[in-house]
């Protein structure tokens, strides 16, 4: 009999992994499933198979992963083909030959081939674990089991699609300030290494003594020139140690808690770390996946260690029937408001659907939050830049006109 490796949510919201021997994949599954666990991942034991068909679909153009705007459009054009009475295998077979994109479409069809081997859909989706996130994997697994595949699907795509926007508009309103921050830089180094030169000869044949902000200046250009390249390399090594750091718990968990603690920049922090909690708690409990349950998937996938901390003390309340909202606000990271539209949650017992409308009115904060964020920070980083270019050329001026004094 075969052995096949799994990683399953238990009921008591813990994730648990394992080794067990099964006839099939499937029948490993209903296993997990009559023990009241959740499962999201299973594959064989021997993986030497799996590795060398990676390997296979890295040559032929199959080894690059969905983007997410590719994931959101093939789940919502599943929904719709579910929607309206398509059978599984037609539907994917429609997405295999309307998919504009090479890979795109390699993937499908190796989605659709697993399918009608007898595969389950979230079984052959698991076999690209790069394109299809556990989020994704466990609800279509909960909805297959529920009977409510084309409901879920529809509830993915439109967490998918928010998400998206979400991450789109904080890009988006941070393109024209990183133009702005380089193109500053670049000027101001521009100056120093090369326009500045072209006057420090003439500034020593003339042997007079020059003004404080000419010699700053000129010592800076100096340093700039030589020392430049090194500090260059000293950032980026800087940079990917701290990326490094970072890797750890306890230096992440600092770092992540310093982030939701900025004037400004944390309070949109924790307005979108709020919606994508609220956005992605409702969508599991709408798909009829248990609180504890949920709340195990959302630590996983938040992505903020404090955040996570407090989740995982939430689901710990929530296992002794205690509640949600509680121990979300003793710790101090989501708005005020999210706690308010949980505890109502709960107390209609519709936290599902309060989760949701949460996750609306946060990410319109968001919104209003990076619109502000960005209407602040370009006069703020042009009034810097130009006070910066305005001294460099002012220090050199000054030094010329002490000259003329000189020689008149």
């Amino acid at each position: 009999m075969p052995s096949f490796r799994y990683t399953a949510i238990t009921a008591a919201g813990e994730t648990t992994t394992g080794l067990m021997d099964a006839p099939s994949e499937q029948a490993l599954l209903d296993i997990l499933r009559r023990q009241g666990s959740l499962p999201m991942r299973a594959e064989p034991a021997d993986t030497r198979s799996g590795f060398l068909a990676g390997l296979m679909g890295a040559e032929f153009g199959g080894g690059r992963r969905l983007s997410g705007q590719d994931l959101a459009e093939i789940t919502r054009e599943l929904a719709v083909m579910l929607n309206a009475g398509q059978d599984l295998d037609r539907a994917l077979r429609f997405l295999c030959d309307t998919a504009t994109k090479k890979h795109v479409r390699i993937l499908l069809g190796q989605v659709r081939d697993a399918v009608r081997d007898g595969s389950q859909f979230a079984a052959a989706l698991q076999l690209h674990p790069r394109s299809f996130p556990r989020l994704y994997i466990g609800l279509v697994r909960a909805g297959e089991a529920g009977g409510m595949l084309a409901p879920t699907l529809d509830r993915l795509a439109d967490l998918l699609e928010r998400q998206r926007a979400l991450t789109s508009s904080v890009i988006s309103s941070l393109i024209y300030p990183a133009i702005l921050l380089v193109a500053g830089i670049g000027s101001i180094v521009l100056l120093l290494t090369q326009v500045l030169p072209q006057f420090t000869p003439m500034f020593e044949q003339a042997g007079a003594s020059l003004p404080r902000p000419t010699q700053i200046v000129i010592a800076l250009g100096a340093f700039v020139s030589t020392y430049g390249l090194y500090v260059a390399v000293l950032l980026v090594v800087g940079v990917i140690a701290a990326q490094q750091a970072l890797q750890r718990p306890a230096p992440r968990l600092w770092w992540d808690r310093t982030v939701l603690r900025l004037p400004i920049a944390g309070a949109l922090a924790r307005e979108i770390l709020a919606a994508r909690f609220a956005r992605t708690l409702g969508t599991l409990l709408q798909n009829g996946v248990p609180l504890v349950g949920a709340l195990g998937i959302v630590a996983d996938v938040i992505g903020n260690a404090a955040a996570v901390a407090a989740v995982r003390a939430a689901t710990e309340s929530a296992k002794g029937g205690a509640g949600l909202s509680r121990p979300m606000q003793q710790s101090g990271i989501f708005p005020i408001r999210t706690i308010y539209l949980l505890r109502l949650g709960e107390e209609t017992a519709q936290l599902g659907g309060m989760s949701l409308r949460a996750a609306e009115i946060h990410e319109e904060q968001s919104r209003i939050g990076i619109e502000r964020l960005t209407a602040l920070l370009v006069p703020v980083l042009i009034l810097t830049m130009g006070v910066a270019v305005a001294g460099i050329v002012s220090s050199l001026l000054l030094a010329m006109l002490s000259l003329n004094d000189l020689a008149q």
